[in-house]
């Protein structure tokens, strides 16, 4: 059995659970407020009529919750911050949608397709300000007043960073140039910050010493890191039916990401394609796969998975969870989507 199974199928039901108290609906008026919200989650379709098995892989609560364990502590007092992280990463994705002209999400379309731009703003914004209102509940889960601040603030540097991420996403998109040094600093604020901060707020919960702590968070910075540049090699070489997303927006709409990074920097032709008005998509991959950029990539977020587990072991999780946790970060780098 997968180390990670017994985990998945006793907390992901849990952090539903609590996003879906969180995001109740509290007059009928509101159907569509709410009813946004939820088609994103996976829990409504777009006649917002009841709907499973749509939703995201919920892997940063699930991170958050494991690291509370295996530090320790008892994973049921971090929910609301499981179910804070997990909003907060959904209302990025509404926005990322809007921002990236993204048609779909999950395999079906996007709330902006479907209710049009002002109300998908709102909803993501109404899930933003959710995701704070669900941490502050630790506090009726027994967490210290301390423990509940320093939770809040380490949440609250991760909005931050996770929004001059997207912003340096979107700039990049219509820079010429932009470095590997650049590109880094940018994925570290848009996907590895959250991660970080998933993994720091499970051990603050759990009341372990500040270096593990420390360690917890360089953890989930390095995972977060080896997830994203990994997640450059789906959006060009992955299998569209397993990611629910078109793997050629990436290279058509010129995101800097890091195999393309590479393949700008080793390959004049292709530099020459990318200031085209318009991209000829099969050149530009064929292109890469004679640069090697998909190994290259790989090498990478092989490296930044490596850094992770040697954070990790130096946090020294304990038990089960401690194991489940190991497992996690190698398969974040085998994922099909």
């Amino acid at each position: 059995m997968n180390p990670l199974d017994p985990f998945a199928q006793e907390f992901l039901p849990a952090v539903d659970a609590e996003m879906k108290a969180v995001l109740a609906m509290d007059d009928p008026i509101h159907t569509l407020y709410y009813g946004m919200m939820h088609y994103h989650l996976g829990w409504l379709d777009a006649k917002l009529e009841l709907e499973t098995g749509r939703a995201g892989k919920r892997v940063r609560p699930l991170i958050c919750l494991m690291v509370c364990a295996a530090a320790g502590g008892d994973w049921k007092q971090a929910l609301p911050a499981a179910a804070a992280i997990e909003l907060l990463h959904n209302f990025s994705l509404i926005h990322d949608d809007i921002e990236d002209d993204s048609p779909t999400r999950r395999g079906r379309q996007t709330v902006w397709t479907l209710w049009g731009v002002p109300q998908a703003i709102n909803a993501g914004a109404s899930m933003f300000a959710s995701a704070h209102d669900a941490l502050a509940q630790l506090s009726d889960q027994g967490v210290t007043a301390d423990a509940t601040v320093r939770a809040l603030h380490t949440f609250t540097g991760a909005c931050i960073s996770l929004t001059k991420g997207q912003q340096l996403d979107m700039s990049f998109e219509k820079q010429s140039e932009v470095s590997v040094e650049q590109y880094l600093q940018m994925i570290a604020g848009k996907t590895a910050a959250l991660v970080s901060a998933t993994a720091e707020i499970g051990a603050i919960v759990a009341m372990s010493s500040e270096k593990e702590q420390r360690n917890y968070a360089l953890y989930g910075r390095n995972v977060g890191l080896a997830f994203q540049v990994y997640d450059d090699i789906l959006g060009i070489w992955g299998d569209e039916s397993a990611l629910g997303k078109s793997t050629a927006s990436d290279i058509l709409t010129r995101k800097k990401t890091f195999p393309v990074l590479y393949g700008l920097a080793e390959s004049p032709e292709l530099r020459e394609l990318y200031a085209q008005p318009e991209m000829d998509l099969a050149r530009a991959v064929a292109l890469l796969d004679q640069l090697g950029a998909r190994e290259y990539t790989q090498a990478a977020a092989r490296r930044y998975s490596g850094e992770a587990m040697a954070h990790l072991d130096a946090a020294g999780p304990s038990g089960a969870a401690g194991a489940a946790l190991r497992t996690l970060t190698t398969q974040l780098i085998q994922r099909q989507s």
